[in-house]
Order: structure tokens, then C-alpha cells, then sequence
């Protein structure tokens, strides 16, 4: 993919189009109506005639010279479901889909190498990302253009300007297309493991911190507010090898603010995905595994490094709500839930009315929350209030709300939340290493990393190699570079934390696995057969909302004793990434890795 400039003429040329005849062409048939996968399940009754990515779509695609429609989301977003009632269960809008493209539904967390692609490809196009992600790709498998969450007049207009523009020059679009995508990949270039080098990775990675670092609210960004995993981690890492002052406030803040105001759910615990403001207050309701795979750990280390053990109870409470709400029979976790209960109403499960905290609560309770939730200020939900620390509690106050608390948190568990019972293989590696890590705070906690090592080994492999998912009874395959990273560095937590053997040799085989399928001379690919053709080896993949599976795999190579792995993380260590010379602060994973790989002789 090329800059700005070539994707703001792409842009001009793709909107200024001729109104010209469109071919009538016989519609496919919904593939979705009773997907093993809850997300591609809800749209199977759309009048959209949905088909699933694969190879027989694209070749469709290109026995009817017709542009594919590739719309990507998920079960927990709110914007999908937003856009599923207005647009992809308007009749008229489905005609024009079916008539015109190869509509296709994608679960973002069955295909995330491909949702990565198209993610970069949009936010290089227009400057953004996010979902729902509707991409039009060519029937090569060139992305040519994104269109995000837009309403149905809007996205019936772009539908048909862009089917005009098809008809009218299929032959330039397909010269454009391959002119944004980017240019062949070189041969990786490699250069010395050195501690200047490694040096030089950190000041860029912070330097490209302090320059999204909110010193006001906490956090990275100064719009809306996500929990930065991997940039967090690696800050941690600093702090703890170089401790600095300056950075160890911005820190303390930092994880202060995720769990005192609304990103977390204070009832029934765990975090939400993200807020809407960079004040930490208005919560997306949807809460995913990953994220709170990733906190509770990361709140851990925190209580150690910053020298605050009640970050310990709140990596306790994270870990709970995965037991509460996301564990299935099998031992496995559930990949998130609902934004919306089960009535459609965003954020409904976890919103209280004045009325009914008033009945519940005893008065002196009620009015704590009263002051320290705002129910003495304007509604920002329309279902009711959401519990949190908006103004500091008192001592008094903090235990009359602990009491509350307890009083609210079965009427909570009572309520609707639907969820996404997908039991994906690298989400649960993630959960596998937040038990595990944490397995010295409670014996339950070790019970439950062992319960969930034999699921991932029993119930998730088949002929010593990964599937991607279970799903409604079913095993989804294709398992992904993440899925082989997360669960590689799982099991090794796991033997580490346990003394489990099984654990280390499982995490050794699955790590040469992982390495024949996703590595080659050339880089990495996230997945091993990509139909996007502008899709090509990297030396390093970039750290995401997930950490860089990449780099997981480097360091869980390099914690291994068989010097075949350890040699292959330390060639992979030693690429330069041009990506990151340039941002250093979107790979501080990889910034781990050039600090714990050892150096050159």
C-alpha cells in the first residue's frame, strides 16, 4: 500500500462516476443460516445472499467479473448490529449487494489476518479504521476501496456509484487497485543484535509514547481511550528495568484511571473495550477476552512494579468476571459479549434507574452512589447510570459502595447479557497465560490454568496442530499465526508457573509448527493460504489491539531450550523493520525483543 497521496486520487477517481446501465446478474444464496459462529449466524437470516471467504467465493467472484464486497465485524460490536438492522435487512439495499457484488460476511476473530490486511488498507486510504469494515475488493484480490459504519442512504448511494464506475471501466479500476497496493517486498535486511540498537529501539518507542501520552487523564490517545495492551506492557518492562519518575506517574495514572471510572464494570467486574472520550467515562459496552486476558496480568505486574498491591484486586476481579460470564463446560473461555442486551439497548445489562438502586440500596449507600456515580447530573445512557468513580469516594464512601456492590452483583448476573460462545484457540492461549500468571494469588486460579491447558490440548489440536475454533459443537480449521503465538507463550506460562513438563514440550512442538507455516526467508504472513493478493511477508508484524504474534513467537522461542528455535528467534530478532524506524511506538513488542534477545558475540 502506498501513502495518502495515491489513496486520495483512488478516492476522487473511485467518487466521481457516470450513471450508467448495471448488469442483471442471478443472486447467490445466504451460506450463513446456521453458522457454527454467532456473528455470521445473526446475518444468516439477512436478505443479503452472504457467502463465508474462501476460495470458491473469490473464484466465483471471478467467473462473474463482479467486485467482492468483503464486510467485516463482530458478535460484541455495536456498530455492526447498527448497521445489520439498517442496512443488511433493508430489502432494497440487499437487492443492489446481491445484483451487483459477491456480498461476503466475515468474523473478524476467524479471519484476522485478513481483517489486519483490510485494517491497514483502510486506514492508509482514509486516515481511519475500525468496524464495521466494508471493503471492495477486485476479483484478483485487490482491496480498491473501505467503507466504514455509513447510514443506508448514504451507503445506497456509494453502492450504486460504485457499481456505475465497475461497469464503466473495469479495466482502470483493476490498473488502480494494483497500483495502490505496495510494491514487491525485498529480501529482509539484517542488522547486529547490540545493546545501542536495542538502546536506540527504546528512546524512538517512547519518544512516539510521550507523544500520545495523555499527562492529564492517562492513557495513549486524545480522543477516545483503548487499554494499549502491548504500549503498556513495554512501559512496564522500562519501568522496571530503568525507573523513571516522570514515567512511573504517567503509569500509576494510567491504570488508576482504567479501573476506577467507566471502563471498567465495577459490578460484576472485568473492562469494557474502550471509551468514547479521553476522560475514561463513556464506555462501548462490549467487553472482549482478549482485553481482560491481557489487564489482569498487566494489573499484576503493575502492583509489583509501581509499588501498588490493590492493582492485585483488581486483577482478581478481572479474572473472576472471565469465570463468571465467559467459561464453558469444556474449560474453554467464550471470545466476548454483547454490547446490547438481548432487547437490542446498548449497554442496558450494566445501567442502573435512580428508582431501583434506591429500593435496593439502604439510604446512606444510596446516597454515596448517589454523589460518586452522578446520579445528580444529566443521564449520558438512555437505559440508566453506569457505576463508577466519578468523583473519588471517601473511606465511608468506599465501603458503603463495596456493600452495594454485593447487594447489585447477582441482580446483575440475572440479566441479560448475550455473548459470543466461539472458544477460539490464541484467545484462550491469552487466557491461559493471565491464569497462570496468577495462580499464586488463589489455588482456584491454578485449577483453572490446568483445566484450561488440557481444553486447549485436548479439545483444540487435532493431529498435533492447532484449529482455529469450536464453534456451535463444530471445529472451525485454519488456524493463524496468533493462534500458534498466544497459545505457544500460554503454554509456556503455564509450565513455568506449574512445573508442568507436558506444557513445555507441547509449547515446543506447536512453536516448530508455527515457524514451518508462518516464516520463511522472506518474513511473516499471519495466515497460510491469504487470498488478498496485495498481501506479503513482513519481517515484523505490527502490535495491534492483540500483541504483535510475530514478536509472542520470537520471545516464546527465545524462553525455550532448543537451540534450532532459539536460532530462528534470534535471525528473526535481527531483521531491521523498516516500519518501525519510522513508528516505533506501533511495535513495542517488538522493542521487547530487541532488548531480550541476547546480543550479537
Amino acid at each position: 500500500m502506498s501513502g495518502f497521496e495515491r489513496a486520495t486520487v483512488f478516492t476522487s477517481l473511485l467518487l466521481t462516476l457516470l450513471l450508467l446501465p448495471v448488469a442483471v446478474a442471478a443472486a447467490p444464496v445466504n451460506q450463513l443460516v446456521n453458522h457454527p459462529s454467532p456473528y455470521l449466524a445473526l446475518h444468516g437470516s439477512d436478505p443479503v445472499a452472504w457467502q463465508e471467504w474462501n476460495a470458491e467465493t473469490v473464484a466465483r467472484a471471478k467467473r462473474e467479473n463482479k467486485l467482492l464486497f468483503v464486510s467485516v465485524g463482530y458478535f460484541a460490536c455495536h456498530w455492526c448490529h447498527v448497521m445489520q438492522r439498517e442496512s443488511y435487512k433493508n430489502p432494497q439495499i440487499a437487492a443492489l449487494l446481491n445484483r451487483d457484488y459477491i456480498p461476503v460476511k466475515v468474523d473478524r476473530e476467524l479471519n484476522s489476518g485478513l481483517d489486519d490486511a483490510l485494517q491497514t488498507f483502510s486506514a492508509q486510504l482514509s486516515g481511519v479504521s475500525g468496524w464495521p469494515l466494508n471493503a471492495f475488493v477486485t476479483p484478483e484480490g485487490y482491496p480498491v476501496f473501505v467503507i466504514l459504519y455509513a447510514p443506508p442512504d448514504d451507503f445506497r448511494k456509494q453502492l450504486n456509484h460504485l457499481t456505475q464506475r465497475w461497469v464503466a471501466d473495469r479495466a482502470g479500476i483493476r490498473a488502480m487497485a494494483r497500483q495502490v497496493a505496495p510494491p514487491p517486498a525485498g529480501q529482509p535486511v539484517s542488522a547486529p543484535l547490540t545493546a545501542e540498537r536495542s538502546a536506540r529501539a527504546w528512546q524512538q518507542f517512547l519518544a512516539g509514547v510521550w507523544q500520545e501520552a495523555d499527562t492529564l487523564h492517562g492513557g495513549l490517545g486524545q480522543v477516545n481511550k483503548f487499554p494499549m495492551a502491548p504500549q503498556l506492557h513495554a512501559l512496564l518492562e522500562r519501568q522496571s528495568r530503568q525507573p523513571d519518575a516522570r514515567l512511573a506517574e504517567f503509569l500509576r495514572m494510567t491504570f488508576d484511571q482504567m479501573a476506577a471510572r467507566g471502563m471498567r464494570d465495577h459490578v460484576g467486574g472485568g473492562f469494557f473495550r474502550y471509551t468514547t472520550d479521553p476522560e475514561w467515562d463513556t464506555p462501548h459496552f462490549e467487553k472482549m477476552l482478549y482485553d481482560n486476558a491481557h489487564l489482569a496480568p498487566l494489573y499484576l505486574r503493575a502492583a509489583t512494579v509501581l509499588r501498588q498491591p490493590r492493582y492485585r484486586e483488581v486483577a482478581r476481579s478481572t479474572l473472576d468476571f472471565m469465570r463468571n460470564e465467559l467459561l464453558d463446560a469444556s474449560g474453554g473461555f467464550y471470545s466476548s459479549t454483547s454490547a446490547v442486551d438481548d432487547k437490542g439497548r446498548e449497554g442496558a445489562t450494566y445501567l442502573w434507574e435512580p428508582d431501583e438502586l434506591k429500593r435496593r440500596l439502604s439510604p446512606e449507600a444510596y446516597a454515596a452512589a448517589r454523589r460518586v456515580w452522578r446520579l445528580d447530573q444529566a443521564r449520558e445512557f438512555e437505559a440508566g447510570y453506569l457505576p463508577a468513580e466519578y468523583r473519588t469516594p471517601t473511606a465511608d464512601e468506599r465501603r458503603l459502595l463495596a456493600d452495594a456492590m454485593r447487594i447489585l452483583r447477582p441482580l446483575r448476573l440475572a440479566r441479560s447479557l448475550p455473548k459470543d460462545d466461539k472458544l477460539n484457540a490464541g484467545l484462550n492461549g491469552l487466557a491461559l497465560s493471565a491464569f497462570s500468571q496468577a495462580s499464586q494469588l488463589d489455588p482456584a486460579y491454578r485449577r483453572q490454568a490446568d483445566r484450561l491447558q488440557l481444553f486447549l490440548l485436548t479439545r483444540l489440536t487435532r493431529d498435533g496442530r492447532l484449529v482455529k475454533a469450536m464453534a456451535g459443537g463444530q471445529v472451525l480449521p485454519d488456524a493463524e499465526l496468533e493462534d500458534y503465538a498466544y497459545v505457544v507463550q500460554g503454554l509456556l506460562d503455564h509450565a513455568e508457573a506449574t512445573g508442568n513438563g507436558q506444557s513445555r514440550t507441547r509449547a515446543q512442538q506447536l512453536a516448530h509448527i508455527a515457524w514451518k507455516l508462518f516464516w520463511s526467508e522472506k518474513g511473516w504472513k499471519h495466515e497460510t493460504r491469504p487470498l488478498l493478493a496485495m498481501l506479503q511477508a513482513e519481517p515484523a508484524l505490527a502490535d495491534g489491539a492483540l500483541y504483535s504474534p510475530s514478536e509472542v513467537l520470537v520471545l516464546a522461542s527465545l524462553r525455550l531450550p532448543d537451540p534450532a528455535l532459539r536460532q530462528l528467534a534470534r535471525t528473526a530478532a535481527g531483521w531491521r523493520v523498516p516500519a518501525m524506524e519510522r513508528d516505533a511506538y506501533s511495535y513495542p513488542t517488538r522493542v521487547r525483543v530487541l532488548v531480550q534477545a541476547p546480543p550479537d558475540a
